[in-house]
């Protein structure tokens, strides 16, 4: 199974209109379900995909700002008019100015199968990045060890032998490039807390818009230019091999890759 949130045919994805339950479409509870609905890439009685856009956080934190695990609670509640409280586990985090694939559990089934699955690393996840400092060569791996510091909210570089790190991995291959910048596919194969920022920053690239971790200036809008592009990974009760694909963000640079 390989879906795409750009497949209008597929339910969940833009231009498919399921139906609904509730008033008149535009009212109320029906329109807000309605935009969800617009941004769910994949949903079963198991799974359900969602492309996230910059500013939502997965999970609730300190802001107090409502997370998508609830706003995907109350959809589900809604859509389907589920009496009491209803499930949905969180398999993995994308932060919060980053957009694209987010893969949540219906199921505690699925949930426990899948949440296995991250621990061995049999879920593959695809970024897509632009920078404006170019990696070496067209292909190739940064291996670093980063140590995570709570009170900033960031990743540090730190020495192998520090107890408080751990190893980080990824592949990265050259895309495309503008006049400024360059676009990156990122394979992470460790998973750690804002790897892919903090690894990129320590090879001299770090993602456009990305203050935290060096760049010269913010996006107006405070994203940053990272995008979870693919997820795949064995669906955890049908048994088959699954990917889904997010749509990136409408800007110049995203749009860019629409061209190549």
């Amino acid at each position: 199974m390989n879906v795409s949130s750009t497949d209008k045919t597929h339910p969940g994805n833009p231009g498919y209109s399921p139906p609904l339950h509730g008033p008149d479409e535009g009212v109320g509870p029906m329109k807000e379900t309605a935009a969800i609905t617009s941004r769910i890439i994949y949903e079963d009685n198991h799974i359900l995909v969602f492309n996230k856009i910059p500013s939502e956080i997965v999970q609730g934190d300190s802001t107090g700002d409502e997370p998508l695990s609830d706003t995907l609670k109350s959809y589900i509640k809604y859509k389907y008019g589920k009496p009491g409280n209803v499930f949905l586990g969180v398999v993995h985090r994308i932060d919060r100015p980053v957009s694209g694939a987010v893969l949540f559990a219906k199921t505690g089934k699925a949930l426990a199968r899948l949440n296995e699955m991250m621990k061995k690393r049999e879920i593959r996840k695809i970024y897509l990045a632009w920078v404006k400092t170019p990696l070496p060569g067209e292909t190739g791996e940064l291996i670093h060890h980063l140590k995570r510091d709570s009170a900033r909210n960031i990743s540090l570089l730190c020495k192998p032998s520090n107890p408080a790190g751990k190893e980080a991995r990824l592949n990265y291959r050259f895309l495309a490039a503008t006049d400024r910048y360059c676009l990156y596919e990122i394979e992470l194969i460790t998973g750690r807390h804002h790897q892919i920022r903090a690894q990129l920053a320590a090879a001299g690239s770090p993602v456009k818009g990305d203050v935290k971790y060096g760049f010269s200036r913010a996006n107006p809008d405070r994203s940053i230019h990272l995008h979870a592009r693919k997820i795949s990974f064995i669906h955890p009760v049908q048994n088959e091999q699954v990917e889904f694909s997010a749509e990136t963000p409408v800007d110049a640079l995203w749009d860019f890759i629409n061209k190549i």
